[in-house]
């Protein structure tokens, strides 16, 4: 399948879209190492410039991009905090997206994972692997500088509060957090929006405004993307 147009998305910076020939849409960034694959993902050059493909099944802030969320926290040449890293799927791109100017702090607390995430990171300057547990961020404090940005995937109970423990030590004034609220995580006993509903107020009550809140079906069942400034308390 030939690519026959690619732009840059018209919020988003960093974040493009490719057309196919067959009249398809995908998302892509720009690939900060050229010819590596991250995850199997589909490589495409078009100006002399490479870009992957980015799976929106693979990836809540594709998801949440594709669903129309209306801001982002992650922009270039900024400084991220990104918890729950995984292998490092989705950081990848973000790498992509803050370029060599930026930096990102990758936080993972599973260790099998995180073996897999420092390979990555042994391509991609820009991003830091901390092991660690996102409900200490006293841990890693040494660490982590002020961000301009947050994003936070970590499938636990107890989530919101983890980004909002966070944001008191890490997030600048007005900086944007995501959270990708996995339900079942939380609570399989409630309804997936009775969830999203506390963990939105939790968010409120310390010290958030909530700018956009996505559901990201079909690419990823009962989970929302939550988009929120930090205002203090």
């Amino acid at each position: 399948m030939s690519l026959t147009r690619i732009y840059e998305d018209s919020k988003f910076k960093g974040v493009y879209w490719c057309e196919f020939e067959d009249g398809s849409k995908r998302l892509a960034t720009v690939n900060m190492v050229p010819g590596v694959r991250v995850y199997g993902e589909q490589l495409v050059s078009h100006g002399g410039i490479e870009f992957r493909v980015w799976n929106a099944f693979r990836s809540k802030l594709a998801a949440a991009i594709l669903k129309g969320v209306s801001e982002i926290s992650i922009k270039p040449s900024s400084h991220v905090l990104y918890l729950g890293t995984s292998t490092g799927t989705t950081i990848s791109h973000v790498s992509d997206i803050i370029g060599f100017d930026g930096c990102v702090f990758g936080v993972e607390v599973a260790p099998r994972p995180f073996r897999e995430f420092m390979a990555l990171c042994e391509k991609r300057r820009n991003i830091i692997p901390i092991l660690s547990d996102a409900r200490i961020p006293t841990a890693y404090r040494s660490i982590v500088s002020i961000v301009d940005g947050m994003y936070c995937d970590v499938a636990q109970p107890d989530q919101a509060k983890i980004l909002i423990d966070n944001a008191r030590l890490f997030l600048k004034p007005n900086g944007l957090a995501m959270l990708a609220i996995k339900a079942r995580s939380i609570d399989v006993t409630l309804e997936p929006s009775e969830v999203y509903k506390r963990e939105i107020n939790s968010l409120v009550e310390g010290g958030f405004e909530i700018i956009s809140v996505v559901h990201l079906e079909p690419y990823d069942k009962d989970h929302a993307m939550v988009v929120a400034r930090y205002v203090g308390r």
